[in-house]
């Protein structure tokens, strides 16, 4: 199978990547990834996969299966195009908008395939399928590689436990402009290292402000890596606001804090004040509640942790081709495909 990866934003690296390590264990199949370079201008794996900035090579590769992370797909690629979502987050209903671009929504767990088939009554223009999120492969894959430098981290620092602070990058919804000072009393006063993980599109400022924090404690480090999974791995708890973020280290069985989350009913601690985290944090680790809440959104969210996610994404592919062919292209009303031209441009036939 011929398989297109279509990676828009840099936060799809890591979601896309479990499915070409799955198209190379089958053997048979051939990957290119796109890369936008507007939004990824330096690609983290330009040495080790295949991959274009042309969206006119992506299209003259004429792929099987398209998988993409994202809301737009050019409806002009060949075959069969696959969402496969770039988090968790249900309280941001857009993504669960029917935008016409996709064929197949393989959906994280229970919940949103639920949703998902909801909006898909009466309808016959795309599919729901339920595959689990890849990103959970690399989880079940690499679960206990980082226990060694957790138990460095803790033994260098003289700490007990290690906090995760990985904040959203919106203006309106960060906690980054208030919740500093906490942080600070939550390191000094409960003796926890704080590893502090910014999302990619932070405000340069913000960046720079708690870079310069870390440089001035010696309990704080300011993570630099591209990838968060690692640092939620090493982490006991996070701490956060409106991330989907917050829904990964709920399936790792961690409790987690936020400050004025967007959420209406949040399975997890939440703050309205950042006055009131070190009482929050307090209350994480002995919460019944809490405990069942995390359990809940394990069975709903994403169950898949048997590293086979993208092994189903790509049985998915082959199944609808069996069952419909290769689509040469998807049919949509003129303004979403203006949107699909104007995003990524035109290509020849």
């Amino acid at each position: 199978m011929k398989i297109l990866l279509f990676c828009e934003n840099k936060y799809a690296v890591d979601i896309l990547g479990p499915l070409q390590e799955e198209a190379d264990r089958q053997g048979g199949n051939e990957v290119l990834w796109y890369v936008h370079e507007p939004k990824i201008p330096d690609f983290p794996l330009k040495d080790s996969v295949r991959w274009t900035h042309s969206m006119q090579q992506a299209h003259d590769f004429h792929p099987d299966a398209v998988f993409a992370p994202g809301n737009i797909v050019p409806y002009y690629l060949n075959g069969v195009k696959c969402s496969i979502f770039h988090g968790y987050a249900a309280e941001k209903r857009d993504q669960f908008r029917i935008r016409n671009y996709y064929d197949i929504y393989m959906t994280q767990g229970p919940y949103f395939t639920r949703e998902f088939e909801k909006l898909r009554k009466g309808r016959s223009d795309f599919e729901v399928l339920e595959t689990g999120w890849t990103r959970q492969d690399w989880t079940a894959r690499h679960r206990h590689d980082f226990d060694a430098e957790r138990e460095r981290l803790l033994r260098e620092h003289g700490c007990q436990r290690i906090v995760l602070y990985a904040p959203t990058f919106s203006p309106r919804l960060t906690s980054l402009p208030k919740i500093k000072e906490q942080l600070v009393r939550l390191v000094d006063e409960r003796g926890v290292l704080l590893l502090i993980k910014l999302h990619p599109l932070t405000q340069q400022e913000w960046v720079d402000e708690y870079r310069q924090l870390a440089g001035s404690r010696l309990n704080i480090v300011f993570e630099r890596d591209f990838a968060i999974t690692k640092y939620m791995l090493m982490a006991d708890a996070m701490v956060s606001d409106t991330s989907s973020t917050i829904y990964e280290m709920l399936l790792l069985d961690k409790p987690v804090v936020t400050l004025n989350t967007v959420s209406t009913d949040p399975y997890w601690k939440n703050i309205n004040e950042p006055e009131q985290l070190l009482a929050a944090y307090d209350e994480l680790f002995d919460s019944r509640e809490l405990a069942e809440r995390r359990k809940w959104v394990i069975a709903n969210y994403d169950p898949y942790t048997d590293g086979r996610c993208a092994e189903r994404m790509l049985q998915g592919a082959c199944d609808f081709i069996a069952r419909h062919g290769v689509p040469e292209k998807r049919r949509l009303n003129l303004w979403r495909r203006y949107v699909s031209v104007k995003t990524f441009g035109r290509v020849r036939p």
